[in-house]
């Protein structure tokens, strides 16, 4: 089954559209992991575990889980346990990576390979030939940047090329040109409702990938009515730590789990 089969299924089957990011900030860990050797898998593990049920996808980000030593082996051991305790749900690998077609190639194998991730996020800055390697897995997702959730996203994504604005050139070219095989999603950021009405209207039902819900400040109604598809799917809806650090006590699975269903609960309400 594809990364694309694998979403739709589990957006038909599990009534869901939200992705759990899985970023692991040691210092916002309860106390039980403080004197915890293996923290990083431990807490993500019962995370996953506790989320699976309410979740469309699983987005752990690479630089939580490299920037410690052992941190890689952690992360490529939880995404082996999810594989293997929640198959139907798929793992976005979220390390935005971008760069000439043979360093390309050795992101692509770490990502598939190494991590056995179902889908990555990509930059696709340098063009096409950064992101082949990554396509020619057809039976994985590529998601792409294109209207992301900083403030910052202005600075370069809304400057206009040709009498339309980057963003919106972003969002045809990999619909019509990059996405032969069906792999490919992009990444549109929660808090830029409008920008996110016109992308649905340029890309058809192709998912998308939202950030910023919850401590980003973006809105699940205005999300959800200008990202959604026809059926009332299509949306991969993240948040990290909203669900993460729901409470740092001994309940914090359980709390990761409540806050998980509320979310969906209130996604569900606009559908």
């Amino acid at each position: 089954m594809t990364f694309i089969e694998k979403l739709r299924a589990r957006w038909q089957q599990a009534n869901t559209l939200v992705c759990v990011g899985l970023d692991p900030d040691l210092a916002k860990f309860p106390d039980r992991f403080v004197e915890d050797d293996d923290a990083l898998f431990n807490f993500c593990r019962d995370i996953a575990d506790a989320t699976a049920e309410f979740a469309c996808a699983f987005k752990p980000q690479i630089a939580y889980f490299a920037a410690h030593n052992d941190g890689e082996a952690a992360l490529q051991r939880l995404i082996a346990h999810i594989n293997g305790a929640h198959p139907e749900v798929p793992v976005i690998l979220d390390a935005k990576r971008g760069d000439i077609g043979s360093t390309a190639q050795q992101y692509a194998t770490e990502a598939f390979e190494r991590f056995g991730a179902d889908a990555v996020t990509l930059n696709p800055y340098m063009g096409k030939d950064s992101a082949q390697p990554f396509l020619d897995y057809n039976d994985r997702g590529c998601v792409f940047l294109c209207h992301t959730s900083n403030p910052g996203a202005r600075d370069f994504q809304e400057l206009d090329v040709g009498g339309e604005p980057l963003y919106q050139r972003i969002a045809r070219t990999i619909a019509n040109d990059w996405n032969g095989d069906g792999n490919c999603a992009l990444v549109v950021g929660a808090t830029f409702p409008e920008e996110l009405k016109v992308i649905r209207g340029l890309v058809g039902e192709m998912p998308l990938l939202i950030p910023g819900v919850g401590a980003q400040g973006g809105d699940v109604e205005a999300v959800v009515k200008n990202g959604k598809t026809a059926d009332g799917s299509g949306l991969m809806i993240n948040s990290s730590r909203g669900i993460l650090y729901a409470s740092r006590g001994e309940d914090y699975a359980e709390a990761a789990a409540i806050a998980a269903r509320e979310l969906r609960d209130a996604i569900n309400r606009y559908r």
